[in-house]
């Protein structure tokens, strides 16, 4: 028994450190690799359906996707672009036309003589990216090719205008920019906080392209999960105290001596649970002694991640199996159900998917540098009122 007890002792103080990976990654832009992953188009799907950063539903169809398609290819074709360049320019086209081509038959009539999705009235703006002839983009002829816009969009030495107006190659630095920022500095519009709003749905786009179809995978065949752009913590600041923390205890039901595999986090009963990154859920519904329970899975750090949110009552949780969360997103309440004497929120991180191991996820969240950690930071140095397991 003494064995065992040090076994279980052991796996609690190394279990964090085992799940960790780079927070500069995580939270420096200038860390982003700009060429990882694939930029080859495998496949159109008929629809697809995500969630902007505030949680709004978006679906779009095939012929939005086969815009989508058309810009990562030519970014794949464009030096210097790579995957977050192609993200900037989906973020973009999102914003400025619903991924649509666009005629605008009020400033030009010929216009509408071109293939189009639709026919806008923003000035004189045409296309995907809404660029204007009188700005020096390109004629009329040229800007309704949406092969045309995505090369102007992207500029640099390939580019079609000599730098003026400037692509994305031709701003300075825009490596270390916002995903948003660097829209915008290339559309110079008039809302510029509009363009960070569509940046899950861009990742989403652009991870549904370049999944490889021939080969199946944990998810059931669907896109992996694109790689989340930040890590929040999963209740509000202030609203929530850490009760019990990851590793052994005494059960309260049994009273035997058991390895507890989530950190409790006490909060009123409603208050709302968050996702902690951008993620697909993969289970939303009722698990025995977890009670109401939510599982996403993620990509964090180029690695799989699953979280778990436990305890919430059948009218307390707000997503299904199959929709995709952004970073934040109000995902369900504190409840009280299963094998809990107390509204809290059980939460669980399991470093490497569903069958991996869990690691202290209080700390796993405060080594992330997850937004809103600080008062759980200061209960694991040893603040612990009375629990709630």
């Amino acid at each position: 028994m003494k064995k065992l007890l040090a076994l279980m002792l052991l796996i609690t103080f190394l279990g964090p450190l085992a799940g960790l990976v780079s927070v500069a990654a995580l939270i420096n832009p200038a860390a982003r690799s700009c060429a990882s992953g694939s930029l080859i188009v495998s496949d159109i799907p008929d629809s697809l359906t995500a969630r902007t950063r505030s949680g709004e539903t978006l679906t779009l169809n095939r012929r939005q996707l086969t815009h989508a398609g058309t810009i990562t290819t030519i970014g794949s074709q464009t030096a210097g672009v790579g995957r977050d360049g192609v993200i900037i320019a989906l973020i973009a086209a999102l914003t400025e036309s619903g991924l649509r081509m666009l005629a605008n038959s009020g400033a030009y009539p010929e216009s509408i003589a071109y293939p189009n999705d639709g026919d806008g009235s923003d000035h004189d703006s045409l296309g995907l990216f809404q660029m204007r002839p009188a700005s020096g983009w390109g004629t009329v002829a040229e800007l309704m090719d949406p092969k045309y816009q995505a090369r102007a969009f992207f500029g640099g030495a390939s580019g079609p205008n000599g730098g003026s107006p400037q692509g994305l190659l031709d701003i300075a630095g825009w490596q270390q920019l916002e995903r948003g920022t660097a829209a915008q500095a290339v559309e110079v519009s008039a809302y510029p906080d509009r363009y960070r709003e569509y940046e899950p749905v861009a990742e989403w786009i652009l991870a549904a392209l370049t999944a490889p179809r021939s080969a199946g995978d944990a998810y059931g065949g669907l896109p992996r999960v694109p790689e989340t752009t930040r890590v929040v913590f999963p209740l509000p600041e202030g609203t929530y105290t850490n009760t019990d923390s990851f590793g052994p205890r005494i059960d309260p039901y049994t009273g035997e001596y058991r390895f507890h595999a989530g950190s409790d986090l006490a909060a009123p009963a409603g208050t709302p649970i968050l996702a902690i990154a951008d993620g697909r859920v993969v289970f939303a519904g009722d698990r025995g002694t977890y009670g109401g329970l939510i599982i996403l899975e993620h990509t964090i750090g180029g690695q799989r991640v699953a979280s778990y949110y436990a305890h919430m009552y059948d009218t307390g949780i707000h997503v299904t199996a199959g929709d995709s969360v952004a970073a934040g997103q109000h995902i369900g309440d504190v409840g009280s159900a299963g094998k809990s004497t107390g509204p809290h929120l059980h939460l669980e991180i399991h470093p490497g998917g569903q069958d991996e191991p869990a690691v202290d996820a209080v700390a796993w969240l405060t080594e992330h540098d997850a937004v809103g950690v600080g008062d759980a930071a200061v209960n694991l140095a040893g603040c612990r009122p009375e629990r709630i397991r």
